[in-house]
């Protein structure tokens, strides 16, 4: 990377901050591109050469967090995905603390990029994210439990859309649960069963 891509994107990464320290203190629909530059320390042109609007910058921003979380989950969970096909069958379900509270401490942590990610969740393209992620990581687990292929599209949906309605619902209420208690809830929802 050359300095003025370098530069670039640095100066992306302070208008994603700017952005979120704003969605700390107001609802998005109230940020305008000019608090961004202002709070960011540049100008309008500058937005505008990496922006066509808010709601791109409210994609990016979505994307950076998680990126984030992505940095900061434990080192042995790239490990269990890249072995999902030999892993005990008692370690496939991912409905447990260690798997859970640090993705929910981040949720947490970041609720209010998150809570305007799912209220403007067409605009971060989810859809495409939940493909991917029932493609390498849910399949396989089905398939493990040898859930019938004309089944998995089913129970896949069920279990995001449960879990998402979950983890709405704790965002509509700024958190203020305890992530224990909302992995306590998720697991009286998604019980383990052996198959």
């Amino acid at each position: 990377m050359n300095r003025s891509e370098s530069k670039y994107f640095a100066t992306a990464a302070r208008m994603d901050e700017a952005f979120l320290e704003l969605l700390e203190k107001k609802d998005f629909a109230y940020i305008t591109v000019k608090e961004i530059c202002e709070k960011a320390g540049v100008n309008r042109s500058t937005f505008y050469l990496h922006y066509e609007t808010v709601n791109d910058l409210l994609t990016e921003s979505a994307r950076y967090v998680i990126d984030k979380l992505i940095a900061n989950m434990p080192q042995d969970t790239a490990d269990f995905f890249e072995k999902l096909q030999t892993r005990p069958l008692e370690e496939l379900h991912l409905i447990t603390p260690e798997y859970l509270r640090p993705y929910l401490n981040f949720i947490k942590e970041h609720r209010r990029i998150f809570r305007t990610a799912v209220n403007h969740s067409s605009v971060l393209g989810m859809d495409d994210a939940y493909l991917a992620l029932n493609r390498h990581v849910f399949k396989p687990i089905l398939d493990r439990f040898y859930i019938p292929p004309s089944k998995q599209q089913y129970i896949m949906l069920f279990y995001i859309n449960g879990l998402m309605g979950i983890i709405n619902e704790w965002l509509k209420e700024d958190c203020k649960d305890s992530v224990e208690h909302i992995i306590s809830v998720m697991q009286i929802c998604i019980p383990h069963h052996q198959p």
